[in-house]
């Protein structure tokens, strides 16, 4: 096989409380944050509805990379309860890190935001989700991240 087989599952779009931000400090690991997600919403084919409040636990590495690990409720709009756990990697030049550190919108172009993620269902009329292997990219707004979710195999 040559192709990777994918599928959209979903995009969503996240509301971030950068002002809310809490500071836990220089660590072994990096600088570490705590990024309120204060909600969003969610949709594709099969998946639709409103992101709940959650948090990013972001840790800016020595070696200038940004890793985000992500924890949300979703509310689907049937009204069904899914979590969603993402963890990932922002990269972009030294340069372009500085300004985003900032508080710069970055063009797309400018940097690479890529994630895995995986999702935990009950309601049965989504257990299909606990065995999805799905990744995402992401794109920059000025209010928080939008992300594409695709379904792999």
């Amino acid at each position: 096989m040559t192709q990777l087989k994918h599928d959209h599952l979903m995009t969503m779009t996240l509301s971030v409380d950068f002002a809310g931000m809490k500071v836990i400090g220089r660590t072994p690991a990096g600088l570490r944050r705590i990024a309120p997600v204060t909600g969003g919403e969610f949709s594709g084919e099969r998946l639709n509805g409103t992101v709940l409040p959650g948090a990013d636990w972001v840790i800016n590495r020595p070696d200038g990379v940004m890793e985000i690990d992500v924890r949300l409720p979703l509310q689907t709009d049937d009204g069904a309860m899914i979590y969603l756990n993402y963890q990932g990697r922002f990269l972009a030049e030294p340069e372009t890190m500085a300004r985003f550190a900032k508080g710069a919108l970055l063009k797309p172009e400018e940097y690479s935001l890529a994630v895995t993620a995986k999702f935990e269902a009950g309601a049965a009329q989504y257990l299909w989700l606990n065995d999805v292997v799905a990744v995402g990219t992401g794109e920059q707004t000025a209010d928080g991240p939008v992300y594409s979710f695709f379904e792999i195999g």
